[in-house]
């Protein structure tokens, strides 16, 4: 019961509004059935148009309920005839149905209130977590938390707020027949319970199925998710036989869960009916023999009866689905929060300028026992071109993380003008950024969507100014529909080289003072990144570019290069200064 409890203080204002309309249904119905019992009284007469001018002559609590129904009946000038007793049965109906369909309708747009809430809390946990954090999620998990796990969240809220509405009519049909005989009535509600607490066995196995299609669920997704961005080199080298074994696996696993869902859910159906029908009948035979109602009561008693432990049966299956679904939007929550513990902290909040250079002043950094830079110092004058070359795992990607404020120095400082990164607003500064990472992700989308990523704020001018710094310009105009024409699938439809053009384009279209590119043009052949090169050096002077690469071509077109190695870092090309000493020597950045 958690989850409802959760549930209604996090929507009170809904929930409120849903049992109102319930609980307005219910006591409707329960008018409507009250007109059951003087109607009965005129169908069991020997003299039926006498019972119809005398509905009240029926002895013992119905004539109680009977004389109930006859003077609301007068408030409103009606007599309580036949024609009368069924026009307010029929109107009762009507107006509770309309009344669920008030409490359906605010469960439904509830519903789609919780799955949109979760999924934009973990997304903007995610987005504002710390960026050693969120390296470590593995994305197909994160999908099937936004996707499967939000909407089997919601799910539980609905199966919630349907199990509530069977429990308030249960309850009306409670009352409804205590005043037939409440002998009959308590039997029969111990007889509900007896069922509820035999068949619970089988909601805490659903339970138990629920949490486990949950682990395997988010196992599978990831593992399935890494398995399709790999699917081509696993292709090349006939290795997808392994993706398909480990997917067969978990998949296997998943089936196995959702084997013991369906076996607790049908199982429960189907123990449920013949064990109702067992005790109403036993009830009635006890209140035919023992307590010698009279048919007229048993008739009503039976419709009241029926109906009750119809609905404590529903009660029953919604709880087990609640069930079911719970284990989702606990682990729905456990992630969010998780994120939330490890948000990024903002210390800062000087707006930064960009005028003379960036510098990194003693600078060191390391991922647990790995030290990665040790003591290093680098500079970037404003408006420069400086490559940053080295072998794999020397630091340069983490030069670059530290730059843009991902990652915190843990010893020395980074100063943006006369500012130290740690005193500067960190969005403010990223907005002043322009990134190209080494694996160019394109939207299945025209060249303009992937260069605006569909800010409303940038128009088309915009869109070809950044194309044309880029030098994609005259092949973007070229394509069937310009910058309208679609890229295809990951940008399938392009060179290597006219992605990475778009890639910069992108990176340059909110017009940034500092332009970084990770790895950018390691996938190109040397003529692609011979022309981005010189597309770069056109670009220097205008804002400052900061390229790691691996390969000569840049280097050639850098004002400045900077060698890392074993944490340590070296000046070796200069356009202004000598080359093959230490960065502190050359630019008077302090070590």
């Amino acid at each position: 019961m958690r989850i409802l409890i959760t549930f209604a203080s996090r929507y009170p204002l809904q929930s409120a509004l849903m049992l109102l309309a319930l609980l307005l249904a219910g006591i409707v119905e329960g008018f409507g059935l009250t007109a059951l019992m003087p109607l009965r009284g005129m169908a069991f007469s020997s003299q039926p148009q006498a019972a119809a001018l005398q509905p009240t002559a029926v002895t013992g609590n119905d004539a109680g309920v009977g004389q109930a129904v006859t003077r609301v009946l007068a408030i409103f000038g009606l007599e309580p005839g036949a024609g009368v007793l069924l026009l307010v049965i029929v109107v009762a109906i009507a107006l509770k149905s309309a009344l669920v369909l008030v409490a359906q309708k605010r469960v439904g747009y509830t519903v789609a209130q919780v799955a949109t809430e979760l999924r934009l809390s973990l997304l903007r946990a995610l987005l504002i977590s710390r960026w050693e954090y969120f390296l470590r999620q593995p994305v197909g998990s994160l999908a099937n938390a936004m996707a499967t796990e939000a909407m089997r969240a919601a799910n539980a809220y609905l199966c919630g707020a349907l199990m509530t509405a069977n429990l308030i009519q249960a309850l009306v049909y409670i009352v409804i027949a205590l005043m037939i005989s409440w002998r009959a009535t308590l039997a029969c509600s111990v007889a509900s319970i007896i069922i509820l607490f035999i068949l619970s066995r089988l909601i805490r196995k659903a339970r138990r199925a629920g949490v486990r299609q949950t682990e395997v669920f988010q196992s599978l997704l990831a593992h399935l998710t890494d398995s399709l961005q790999s699917i081509k080199p696993l292709k090349s080298m006939a290795r997808e036989g392994a993706a398909d074994a480990m997917l067969q696996t978990e998949t296997r696993r998943l089936n196995k869960a959702l084997r013991k869902q369906v076996f607790a859910k049908e199982a429960l159906r189907a123990l449920q009916e013949p064990m109702i029908i067992g005790f109403l009948a036993l009830g009635l035979y006890v209140a035919m023999i023992y307590f010698q109602l009279s048919l007229a009561s048993v008739t009503v008693l039976v419709f009241l009866l029926a109906r009750l432990m119809s609905q404590m049966g529903r009660v029953q299956r919604h709880y087990q689905k609640m069930m079911i679904s719970e284990s989702a939007y606990w682990s729905l929550q456990d992630k969010i929060e998780e994120a939330r513990n490890h948000h990024e902290t903002t210390l800062g909040g000087q707006e930064p300028v960009l005028k003379r250079a960036i510098r990194m002043d003693g600078v060191s950094f390391g991922y647990e026992d790995l030290t990665v830079l040790e003591n290093a110092s680098l500079s970037f004058p404003a408006g420069s071109f400086t490559t940053i070359v080295g072998p794999s795992g020397a630091g340069k990607t983490t030069v670059v993380d530290l730059l843009i404020g991902l990652l915190r120095p843990q010893k020395g400082e980074i100063w943006v003008d006369d500012l130290s990164l740690a005193d500067i607003d960190i969005r403010r500064w990223r907005r002043m950024i322009g990134y190209v990472p080494q694996e160019t992700l394109l939207l299945h989308d025209s060249v303009k969507v992937n260069v605006t990523l569909g800010d409303p704020s940038l128009k088309a001018a915009d869109v070809e100014r950044a194309l044309r710094a880029a030098g994609a310009w005259d092949f973007v105009a070229a394509m069937p529909q310009g910058m309208d024409s679609s890229v295809g699938e990951r940008g399938g439809m392009l060179s290597g080289g006219q992605r990475q053009r778009i890639a910069i384009a992108r990176a340059l279209v909110h017009d940034p003072a500092l332009l970084i590119l990770d790895e950018a043009t390691s996938a190109l052949d040397p003529e692609s990144e011979l022309a981005i090169g010189r597309t770069l050096q056109q670009l220097s002077g205008k804002l400052t570019i900061v390229a790691i690469s691996h390969q000569p071509a840049l280097m050639r077109t850098a004002d400045r290069t900077y060698r890392l190695q074993n944490g340590s870092v070296d000046l070796v090309a200069d356009a202004d200064g000598p080359a093959g000493q230490p960065a502190a020597a050359v630019d008077g950045s302090p070590s």
